[in-house]
């Protein structure tokens, strides 16, 4: 019997697409072409057995709030949450560490003087509630009447900080230099500087998700959120078939019809392709080149990756002994000195060299999930960005650039070399060799620059999920809303799939 449906990809995108349409009755078939599901999504004991790293995305912010996440309630087939004491920990070598938690008081004391001001946003985002994020996830237009929900004068709040830098809006905001470094460090989870033009929006969204559910992990790693949803799929009738890559869609009558694996085989889908790919690789390679008018190629061929991912792993012999008490508690932990700090750092990036004083986001998953590790031991993740690529390649540079990184955290967290019993060392060519989709190993399926969002991503008019062909669709972070393991792209799809009648 043929498909009513094919996803191709079984990242968060591509299984929340699967279970969205599987749910509402369709036959839905999954093609992973790896030999593992989950794309970036799932765990792999990559430094020593028993200690268990997450791939890609290691921590959480939406997934209480995610609709696709909550619509299938994943927590009834086994799927659990931990969050730390503190959420988001930012040490310095000042020995200051303002720290946000979902207790506004404990994150104020943190702040220090600028406590007002933190317990400010605190209150502006517990007003808000859940709605910050159904606005940011919801599909466009929806987008635009679900901010109404935020009410009138919380929007026009966030409507005055939209255009702002995350480096004016945080200078304008707080009084210390400890502070300001808080909003910037976290709009660089993308490739969002701190001086760039409406970067302050980024970091207040996951400041307000830091202190309303938190930076939660899953029990058991990134990979149990992926088994989760692959056992809803069986419950609602969709299958998986691994190590299936597709080479090309079938249109007949300008109609998506099938897609042809790079073996030859011809799979049929009765009304729909969705496609958790990379917006390029899906119009320039995956479509037929005749289908795509030359102003639609012509934009697509100017669609920009973010930064390259530099991400390493540890198996410890022991908790990260930080100088300070927030950072021991916390479940993320950024390393970023300053708001100059941040900004050379940016510099260096996008010149294409490595940075002298890496800006980190670092996990501290086994802290609050002991299963990740033996008795005793302690795993610890962390990336820092860099150029996608390196004139002589990667590999004279990945030691080097390895020890950088630990350095950098050994003068926070002095005795930490001391624990290390391995280490794993991915660069952003390692990332796409891992999975296509991670082109020049950004993880976000594009920029996140302003002329790469809302109504721009990925091109002007396809920008909700449809394409120039009828029937297939986009649902990977290349399209509306982007970066961020929230299912929201292939959730949105799938609902574009069903209302088209697809």
């Amino acid at each position: 019997m043929t498909d009513d449906a094919i996803v191709i990809g079984s990242g968060p995108n591509g299984l929340a697409a699967a279970l969205t349409l599987a749910q509402a009755g369709w036959r839905v078939r999954v093609l992973e072409a790896q030999p593992r599901p989950g794309g970036a999504l799932y765990s792999l004991e990559t430094t020593l057995p028993g200690y268990i790293h997450d791939v890609g995305a290691a921590f959480f912010p939406f997934a209480h709030y995610s609709q696709a996440f909550r619509q299938f309630k994943l927590d009834e087939v086994g799927l659990a949450w931990r969050g730390g004491v503190y959420e988001s920990a930012h040490p310095g070598p000042d020995g200051a560490c303002p720290s946000i938690a979902r207790d506004p008081d404990l994150a104020a004391r943190s702040f220090g003087i600028d406590g007002d001001a933190w317990r400010s946003l605190a209150r502006w985002q517990a007003d808000m509630g859940p709605s910050i994020a159904d606005m940011a996830l919801a599909p466009l237009p929806d987008m635009v009447w679900r901010s109404f929900r935020l009410g009138l004068a919380n929007l026009f709040r966030f409507a005055l900080a939209g255009p702002f830098s995350a480096a004016a809006y945080s200078r304008w905001l707080f009084k210390t230099e400890a502070a300001r470094r808080v909003i910037p460090g976290l709009s660089l989870h993308v490739d969002l500087g701190p001086n760039d033009f409406s970067s302050a929006p980024l970091g207040l969204v996951l400041a307000f998700l830091a202190a309303g559910s938190g930076f939660l992990v899953p029990v058991g790693g990134a990979r149990a959120i992926a088994h989760a949803m692959l056992t809803r799929l069986e419950q609602f009738g969709g299958t998986l078939q691994l190590s299936t890559r597709v080479a090309r869609i079938v249109v007949r009558d300008g109609r998506g019809v099938a897609v042809r694996t790079e073996n030859g085989d011809e799979i049929p889908a009765a009304k729909a392709i969705l496609c958790d790919v990379g917006a390029p690789a899906l119009y320039l390679r995956m479509l037929p080149a005749e289908l795509i008018s030359g102003w639609v190629k012509d934009s697509i061929g100017r669609f920009r990756y973010g930064w390259g991912t530099f991400k390493m792993d540890w198996a410890l012999s022991g908790p990260v002994p930080w100088l300070c008490e927030e950072a021991r508690q916390a479940a993320v932990v950024h390393a970023g000195d300053s708001i100059d700090d941040l900004v050379t750092f940016t510099n260096e990036a996008r010149a294409g060299l490595l940075p002298t004083n890496p800006y980190l986001v670092i996990g501290q998953q086994s802290l609050l999930d002991p299963t990740r590790a033996p008795d005793g031991g302690q795993t610890l993740w962390a990336y820092s960005r860099v150029p996608n690529t390196m004139p002589d390649g990667w590999g004279p540079h990945k030691e080097f650039f390895a020890d950088r990184i630990e350095a950098r955290i050994e003068g926070l967290a002095p005795g930490f070399r001391s624990l290390i019993r391995a280490r794993a060392i991915v660069a952003p060519d390692d990332l796409e060799r891992m999975n296509e989709n991670l082109v020049g190993g950004d993880l976000g399926g594009g920029s996140a620059q302003f002329s790469h969002l809302l109504f721009w991503r990925p091109v002007f008019p396809y920008f909700r999920y449809r394409t120039p062909v009828k029937g297939v669709y986009l649902c990977s972070a290349s399209a509306h809303p982007g970066a961020g393991v929230h299912g929201a792209c292939g959730f949105n799809a799938a609902n574009v799939a069903l209302q088209d009648g697809a």
